[in-house]
This record gives structure tokens, sequence and C-alpha cells, in this order.
């Protein structure tokens, strides 16, 4: 039983790599994103009646804004390109993973914990971004010093937390199908490909929305600080 992609191999290099599964079909998810999206800008600069695939399109990018909005109580244009990718990328390949032959790049570990790190580069980036270097390393010594190896401890296990999460919510879905394959050949395939396909889009939305909580919460002290201004100045 194949439990990751990484286990099909297409091609290996001696001393220097391998092809396997989840570089190929990242890749593959990637290219398609890319062409799809620098389309739908040449079609959105063109004239003419709006196709009904590019409204999904955009109803998309709304829905992300909506939720960015109404989650971190900020503007959400910041934070689209990046929230938006991970979801995006998420959930393509929950979709192409109907797809005869497809395996999903999210059911390897090396997929998740990736995601993960750029969500561990993206916290400080954003934090910093918004209060600035000091008091952004001010924040891990609160309230007390003492509090600074928990502090560090909690920015890594929360990455670990989401890399691990994920792999294992759609790695297990991949198990249980291949079982019912063996059982049940006919019509418990088709069902669990479908239950795949709901638990894959719920994925990508909950790891979006927790990557975007981890966000905002490291430029939350900046919002207070600001209101606190806002508050004085009209005092």
């Amino acid at each position: 039983m194949i439990l990751s992609p990484d286990q099909i191999v297409y091609y290996q290099w001696k001393g220097v790599g391998e092809l396997n599964a989840t570089i190929l079909f990242t890749w593959a998810v990637m290219a398609v994103l890319v062409i799809v999206s620098r389309y739908t800008v040449k079609r959105i600069a063109a004239e003419g009646p709006i196709p009904l695939w590019q409204n999904l399109l955009e109803t998309i990018v709304g829905m992300i804004s909506g939720q960015i909005q109404e989650v971190s109580r900020q503007e959400p244009f910041e934070y689209i390109p990046f929230i938006g990718t991970i979801f995006i990328f998420i959930f393509s390949s929950a979709i192409f993973s109907v797809i005869p032959g497809f395996l999903s790049p999210t059911a390897s570990l090396s997929t998740t914990v990736a995601l993960s790190i750029c969500v561990f580069v993206a916290v400080p980036y954003f934090g910093i971004k918004r209060r600035g270097l000091k008091a952004y390393i001010k924040s891990y010594f609160q309230p007390t010093i003492l509090m600074l190896p928990f502090n560090i401890i909690g920015e890594l296990s929360r990455t670990m937390a989401l890399a691990i999460r994920l792999y294992g919510n759609m790695m297990s879905g991949a198990v249980i199908l291949a079982i019912l394959l063996t059982l049940v050949p006919l019509f418990f395939p088709v069902v669990m490909q479908l239950l795949g396909l709901v638990t894959g889009v719920i994925q990508a939305y909950i790891y979006a929305i927790l990557a975007l909580v981890y966000i905002s919460s490291a430029s939350q002290a900046h919002q207070e600080k600001d209101a606190e201004k806002g508050e004085e100045k009209y005092e």
C-alpha cells in the first residue's frame, strides 16, 4: 500500500536526487494555476462578455477576501496573495485528486512541512512589517523575559502541528480509499472519492484560516496600539 506520493519514484539521478510523484504533481498543480492566472488576467483586461469560469474565480477571490477581513479585522489586500495562494493550492490539489492517476501532493509530509515553513516565515514577516522589528521581538519577552523560550517553542510547535495535521487528514483519506478498493471495488470508491474531495476542500479552508490567525495575531499589538493612540487623540 502506498501511503505517500514520495514512495513513487519516476527517475533518479545518482548522487543528486530523484523525481518522485510529490515533485511531479506539485509542479503540475503550480503550472495549471500559473497558466489559468495569466489567462484570467488577460481576459480581465480584454473587452467582451465575462465567461462563467472568470465569474467563478472572482467569486473565490471575493470569498477569500471576506474571510480574511472577518477573521483578522484588517484590510484583506495585504494578505490575499499569501493566504489565497495557500488555499487555492491545497484546494486545487484536492480537486485534481478525482483525476485517475493523480496523487495529491498534500498527502506527502514534505509538502505540508514546506507549506508550514512558509507560514512560519510569513508570521514574523507580517508582524515586523506592521509593528516594526523592535516591537515584534519585544513581544517574545511578554509578559516577562522568562517566557522567551516558551514563546519560541510555541512558534515551532504550531508550525509542526500545521504540517502534521494537514498530512494526517489527507493521508488518512487515501488509506481508507485504498482499503475500500480492495473490499468493494465498484460502489464505495466513488463515494469515498467524493468524501475525500469534500475533506480536502475543508482542510484547505481550515489550513488557510489557521495561517491567517497566526499571521494576524502577530500584528494584533500594532492594531491595539493604534487604537489607543486614536482614543488619546479624541480625548
